[in-house]
């Protein structure tokens, strides 16, 4: 069970790391979007992978619009996710470019209805948003557990998150209910969990 505090520590850490996060120069993020596509490409994650879970950037996170293209001309299958409560997403495979509309905290969603779902355990990578990590492969997202709640469901899926390192922590105190990601791509590195098989 959270403590009030360990809470309130998290939700400053959250602003922190949003705010360095918008503080990037658009060509800083531009570029650093780029850096982290090609780390995610050249992964063995990424290569082998042929459903990809992926996400709509929006308030700053990694462009991966890049990936999206690299990812299609492979003829690889692109999933996204969609809150369809405020406790439950499942991932989409959108039939073209006009299945999409602003959803949750503005995030651009598939619409369901011009789209067909996938099953989580056909999903071989999902790239995560995040607001903060840290060296040991644990992550933050905006604090609705759509994420926590989903990817125990993604049983064959290499489970990854996309951010700039000015959004590292030290440390990320870590829930019971907190999925440590299998790997973190950034500009700079790729961070490996010790349980990581990549």
């Amino acid at each position: 069970m959270q403590t009030d505090n360990s809470m309130q520590l998290k939700k400053e850490l959250r602003t922190e790391k949003i705010k360095a996060r918008k503080m990037l120069l658009t060509s800083e993020r531009e570029a650093f979007s780029l850096q982290i596509v090609e780390r995610i490409c050249a992964s063995e994650a990424f290569r082998k992978a042929n459903t990809i879970m992926l996400y709509r950037a929006v308030k700053g996170e990694v462009d991966l619009k890049k990936l999206e293209e690299i990812a299609l001309r492979m003829d690889k299958q692109l999933v996204y996710p969609l809150c369809i409560s405020k406790h439950e997403m499942i991932a989409l495979l959108p039939k073209d470019e006009n299945a999409w509309q602003s959803g949750f905290h503005g995030i651009l969603e598939p619409i369901r209805e011009r789209s067909v779902v996938i099953m989580p355990e056909q999903i071989d990578l999902v790239i995560c948003p995040c607001t903060v990590f840290d060296e040991a492969c644990n992550r933050m997202g905006m604090g609705a557990g759509f994420y926590d709640r989903y990817l125990p469901k993604c049983t064959n899926a290499c489970v990854a998150a996309a951010a700039f390192e000015v959004q590292k922590a030290s440390t990320i105190a870590r829930e019971s209910w907190d999925r440590q990601m299998d790997m973190i791509f950034t500009e700079k590195s790729v961070y490996k969990s010790v349980l990581s098989k990549q």
